[in-house]
């Protein structure tokens, strides 16, 4: 793997494996309770687990989204953890496992309480923000008063929590937390969900081999229930430890 100097220090730091194997580095643009630095959170477990079904160590590193998906097309990092379907069309240099990893819902979260919103068409009117490369969101979220991308989680709510905008849409889980991280009081979550998409893992193309494998190993874990209680082992930890 090629090593950009941003990434050198990660490099410098990988653990050594057995046998000389190949630790691979894949990102996340994802927070508590998804993901956490000490790779604990519900994502991290699940993706730790199929690969180590597979005889595969792996490292996960914290990254922007649009950031991340370059690094990956690049094969300066070695996959993406958590992303929709559909993005090698985008980056013919990613290979996306077919098995589902996760699923995720995109709310919309707002200080107005007349704010009613049951469709993307009915964000017209409003100043709306979401987090730089939701490719989903980019797609989609158009002809809006105003449209702001933030760089992560943290400056989404920010310009929520300041009126800067009236709407921000993001998954209900890190969203919820990140309120609560912040102590931000008086939003609201709109129902219903604006969209409910599966998550994929995303390898760059040099590890094609890998995929077979890895959607084996994830049907395997929501078989014998190793999902569900990684899930909830994951959502356990990731409250507690970012509420410290």
């Amino acid at each position: 793997m090629r090593v950009a100097p941003f990434l050198l220090s990660l490099c410098l730091t990988l653990p050594v494996c057995a046998h000389g194997a190949e630790t691979l580095v894949l990102s996340t643009s994802s927070r508590a309770p998804r993901s956490l630095e000490n790779s604990a959170g519900t994502q991290d477990r699940i993706v730790l687990e199929a690969f180590r079904r597979i005889g595969e160590q792996v490292q996960i590193v914290h990254q922007p989204p649009e950031r991340a998906l370059v690094n990956v097309s690049e094969g300066l990092l070695d996959g993406d953890c958590w992303r929709v379907s559909g993005l090698a069309a985008l980056y013919p240099n990613l290979v996306q496992v077919p098995q589902p990893v996760d699923q995720v819902q995109i709310k919309v979260f707002t200080r107005n309480p007349a704010m009613r919103i049951s469709s993307w068409a009915d964000l017209k009117p409003y100043n709306v923000a979401f987090i730089n490369g939701w490719k989903i969101l980019e797609a989609t979220v158009q002809g809006t008063r105003s449209l702001t991308k933030a760089r992560d989680i943290d400056a989404l709510f920010a310009l929520l929590d300041k009126d800067r905008v009236d709407a921000a849409l993001v998954d209900p889980v890190m969203g919820q937390e990140a309120l609560r991280r912040r102590h931000i009081q008086g939003i609201r979550i709109l129902e219903p969900p604006l969209t409910q998409q599966d998550m994929y893992i995303y390898l760059n193309k040099r590890h094609a081999a890998l995929v077979p494998k890895l959607a084996q190993a994830l049907r395997e874990m929501k078989r014998d229930g190793a999902m569900e209680r990684l899930t909830k082992a994951g959502l356990t930890t990731g409250l507690t430890e970012e509420g410290r």
